[in-house]
C-alpha cells in the first residue's frame, strides 16, 4: 500500500510538474512587473525611465536579471515536461472517451495557460535584447580579447558628451569596437603571437598604474556582477543538462515504457532470453547449481538427495533464473527507447539554449586557461594515460561490455579489439595534434611542462 501511495504522489508531482513550472514563471514576470510599476512608472527597468544612481540601476538589472532566469527555466522545463506528459497520454486518450464537463474544464485550463504565456512575453519581450547583448558582451564572455586603450577613452568621451547632451562621435572604423564582437573569436579557437597569460598580466599592470584606475570602480563592480550571473548560468545549465536526460531516461522507462514491454513479455511466455549470450550464461548457472547440490550431498554438507529432490530444486531455480533473465530483457529494451528519449531531451535542451551555450563555453575557456602550467600537464597526462595509455585496453573492454549489457546486445570479441586498436589511436592523434597546433601556441610553458612531466 505504501508504494502504490507513493507511485500515486510521484505521478500526481509529475503531472503538476507543467503548471508549477509555469507559475514559477508567471510568479518572476509578476515580480519584474511590480518593479517597472513601483520603481519606473510602469515602464522598462533602464536608466532613461526613472532618475536613480547607477548603484540603483545596476541593483535593480540585477534583479530583473534572476527573474528573467527563472522565466526562460520555467518555460524550457514547461515545454519539456508538457512534450513528454502529452507522449505518454496518448494511449489513454485513445482508449477513454472525456465528458462533456472533462472537455469544458481542460479548455478553462488552456485559457488560463494561454493568458500566462501572453503576459509573461509581454513582460519579457522589453529584455530579450537587452539579456542578449549583456550576455555576448565582452565583458561576461571572458575568452573574448578586450578594448585597447584608446578604444577605452573613445567611450569614455563619447558617453561623456551623450551627458553633457553635445552629439557623440560614432566609432565605426575601429575593427576592435564593440559591434564587430561578434567576429572576434575566443582563444582556444585563435591564438596570437604571445601567451595568453603574459597579455593579460600585461594589461593588469597596465590598469593597476593608470592613474585614472579611480575612475573605474564602477566598471570592475560591473565587471564582477556580470562575472557572477555567468558563473550562475554555467552552473544551471550545467546541472540541466545533466538534470534533464536522467530525469527523462527514469520516467520514460519507469511510466511508459517498462509497463509496455512487461505486457508484450506477458503475453509472448515463450520470450526469455533476448539473445544468445543471456542464454549460455543461464545454462551455465543452472548446470553450476546442479553441481553444487550434489557436491554438497557427497562431502557431507548437506544430506544427500535423491534424484527426484534433486530435480525439483533444479526446477524451481530454472523457475528463478528465468524471472531473473526475463526482467533483465525487459530492462535492456527499456534502455535502448528510454537512452532514445534522452538524447532527444538533450537535443532540445542544447538547439534552446544557444545563448547559455556561448556563455557556457567562456566559463569553461576562463577555467581552463586560467590553471598554471603544471596543472593543464597533469589534466593532459592523466586524459592520456587513462584512456589512450599502455593500461587503456583493460578499460575500454570493461566500457565495451557495460554498453553491451546496458542495451542487452550479446558480446562480439572482434569487433571490441578492433575498437580498442584503432579508436585510443585515433583519440591520441588528434590530442597530439591540439598540443602541438593551438596549446603550443596559446601556453608553450604548458607544453614544456608536461614533456618534462611524462619524461
Amino acid at each position: 500500500m505504501k508504494f502504490k501511495s507513493l507511485i500515486k504522489k510521484t505521478s500526481n508531482w509529475l503531472t503538476a510538474t507543467p503548471q508549477r513550472s509555469l507559475d514559477n514563471a508567471y510568479k518572476a514576470a509578476l515580480k519584474i512587473k511590480e518593479i517597472e510599476d513601483n520603481h519606473f512608472g510602469g515602464k522598462k527597468v533602464s536608466r532613461e525611465n526613472a532618475d536613480y544612481g547607477d548603484s540603483v540601476i545596476a541593483y535593480f538589472k540585477t534583479e530583473v536579471n534572476g527573474y528573467l532566469q527563472k522565466i526562460n527555466m520555467g518555460l524550457g522545463v514547461f515545454k519539456t515536461s508538457r512534450l513528454f506528459l502529452n507522449i505518454s497520454n496518448i494511449q489513454e486518450s485513445s482508449q477513454e472517451s472525456k465528458t462533456e464537463r472533462e472537455l469544458q474544464k481542460n479548455a478553462t485550463t488552456a485559457a488560463i495557460i494561454f493568458e500566462k504565456l501572453e503576459f509573461i512575453d509581454q513582460v519579457s519581450a522589453k529584455y530579450q535584447s537587452r539579456y542578449t547583448e549583456e550576455i555576448d558582451s565582452p565583458s561576461l564572455v571572458l575568452a573574448k580579447p578586450s578594448l585597447n586603450e584608446k578604444q577605452d577613452e573613445l567611450l569614455n568621451n563619447q558617453e561623456n558628451l551623450k551627458k553633457s547632451g553635445q552629439p557623440s562621435q560614432k566609432i565605426a572604423k575601429n575593427p576592435r569596437s564593440p559591434n564587430n564582437d561578434s567576429r572576434l573569436e575566443s582563444a582556444s579557437q585563435k591564438t596570437g603571437v604571445l601567451p595568453r597569460s603574459f597579455i593579460n598580466t600585461l594589461n593588469k599592470i597596465k590598469q593597476e598604474i593608470d592613474p585614472k584606475s579611480g575612475d573605474s570602480e564602477e566598471q570592475v563592480l560591473n565587471k564582477y556582477r556580470k562575472s557572477r550571473l555567468r558563473t550562475a548560468l554555467s552552473i544551471k545549465f550545467i546541472l540541466l543538462l545533466i538534470i534533464v536526460p536522467l530525469l527523462t531516461h527514469q520516467l520514460t522507462k519507469t511510466f511508459l515504457l517498462t509497463p509496455i514491454i512487461n505486457q508484450y513479455f506477458q503475453n509472448h511466455e515463450q520470450v526469455v532470453f533476448i539473445n544468445k549470450d543471456l542464454e549460455e550464461e543461464a545454462f551455465r548457472e543452472l548446470s553450476h547449481y546442479e553441481e553444487i547440490l550434489k557436491f554438497q550431498g557427497l562431502i557431507g554438507l548437506r544430506e544427500s538427495l535423491t534424484e527426484e529432490e534433486v530435480e525439483d530444486k533444479v526446477r524451481q531455480k530454472a523457475q528463478e533464473i528465468t524471472k531473473t533473465y526475463r526482467a533483465q530483457g525487459i530492462d535492456s529494451i527499456g534502455n535502448v527507447f528510454a537512452d532514445l528519449f534522452s538524447v532527444m531531451a538533450f537535443a532540445i535542451v542544447i538547439v534552446s539554449s544557444r545563448k547559455e551555450i556561448e556563455v557556457l563555453k567562456s566559463f569553461l575557456d576562463e577555467i581552463l586557461y586560467g590553471l598554471s602550467d603544471p596543472a593543464k600537464a597533469f589534466l593532459i597526462i592523466l586524459f592520456t594515460d587513462m584512456f589512450v595509455g599502455f593500461h587503456s585496453p583493460h578499460g575500454w573492454e570493461v566500457i565495451l561490455e557495460g554498453i553491451a549489457r546496458h542495451f542487452g546486445l550479446p558480446e562480439n570479441q572482434e569487433f571490441n579489439f578492433l575498437f580498442i586498436a584503432t579508436f585510443p589511436v585515433i583519440l591520441d592523434t588528434v590530442l597530439k595534434y591540439w598540443i602541438f597546433r593551438y596549446l603550443n601556441r596559446i601556453s608553450p610553458s604548458a607544453v614544456a611542462t608536461y614533456k618534462n612531466m611524462n619524461e
